[in-house]
């Protein structure tokens, strides 16, 4: 299926005229909050960068620090995180998540498992750059047991990026899994990891398919009866993101709104770090899986121009 994004690079693209723009919107008393949504919600993660440098060269002035004095809240932790690269963001959720008492295993996985190799590479130079410290130390600390093995095994960004499919090897990894879960005493998860943190999505497809016929279940539910806590998090993780990264994160935006509150941050993040992949394609999921557009489930959530924000990302 065709990725289809909801923000792609701005035809006409100027960055002496948007720079002019947002400058305005924030000058004198009062801001334009709907002039700053236009232009940001609307230009790639690459674009902003390049109006971030011109602002500067332009005005003098640093446009990050403009925005932090002119907004607030929910829409400024918003903008702010747009203005930033891809991997530097991503760092900062990563260090956000192993900070203070406990760890938002969550979050670190819902990173490390959708992202690829170059991307995972990125962000472990980026979190060096930002905190002078290596991100597989900081996660091993933070992490123990099979979790920290499959986590350091993900941050290796080793992954097969290849397209090829091997109907037999699909067979034998099949085998090895079952006999290392479901027809044994106990669980050899060393053989999980190997397999699930190594090989090519469409291959990995291949072998759910061939498990079901060997186990009579699905690789989830063998899963689920095999393992617990965090490792089984971890492993469901791979598992959903394999099989639909559409449906996966369909999944987290409808998580991050559901019950009582709503958790922003897991929002915001799926919804900046997807918009130029395949947010069209989660928008298409969250109404099938749902019944009801995300954008309406958005609006329902959140209110004022954090909203509006959200619902200029969604499109």
């Amino acid at each position: 299926m065709a990725y289809q994004a909801t923000v792609v690079p701005f035809p006409g693209f100027d960055k002496d005229a948007d720079a002019a723009v947002l400058r305005k919107a924030m000058k004198g008393f009062g801001t334009d909050e709907k002039a700053i949504i236009d232009v940001l919600a609307n230009r790639t993660n690459n674009q902003r960068q390049e109006i971030k440098a011109h602002f500067k060269t332009a005005y003098g002035k640093d446009l990050i620090t403009d925005l932090k004095k002119e907004l607030g809240g929910d829409f400024e932790k918003t903008v702010l995180a747009l203005m930033e690269p891809f991997p530097i963001f991503d760092a900062h959720c990563l260090k956000e998540a192993m900070k203070g008492m406990g760890t938002d295993e969550s979050t670190i996985l819902e990173i490390l498992c959708a992202r690829n190799n170059a991307q995972i590479k990125a962000i472990r130079d980026a979190y060096k750059k930002e905190y002078h410290s290596e991100l597989e130390h900081d996660i091993q600390s933070e992490t123990s047991g099979y979790l920290k093995r499959t986590l350091t095994g993900l941050l290796q960004a080793n992954r097969d990026e290849t397209y090829n499919v091997d109907p037999a090897k699909a067979k034998t990894d099949a085998q090895t899994l079952y006999e290392a879960g479901e027809k044994k005493l106990g669980t050899d998860e060393s053989e999980f990891q190997r397999i699930l943190v190594t090989r090519n999505w469409l291959q990995l497809r291949a072998m759910f398919d061939e498990y079901n016929k060997i186990a009579g279940r699905s690789i989830e539910d063998s899963i689920k009866r095999e393992m617990s806590g965090d490792l089984e998090k971890a492993y469901l993780n791979i598992v959903s993101f394999t099989r639909s990264p559409a449906d996966y994160f369909a999944e987290a935006l409808h998580k991050s709104m559901k019950g009582i509150g709503t958790d922003e941050e897991r929002l915001t993040r799926t919804l900046i770090t997807r918009s130029e992949i395949d947010l069209g394609n989660i928008k298409v999921a969250y109404q099938s899986k749902y019944g009801k557009p995300l954008a309406h489930a958005v609006e329902s959530e959140v209110g004022g121009d954090f909203k509006k924000l959200l619902l200029a990302l969604i499109k």
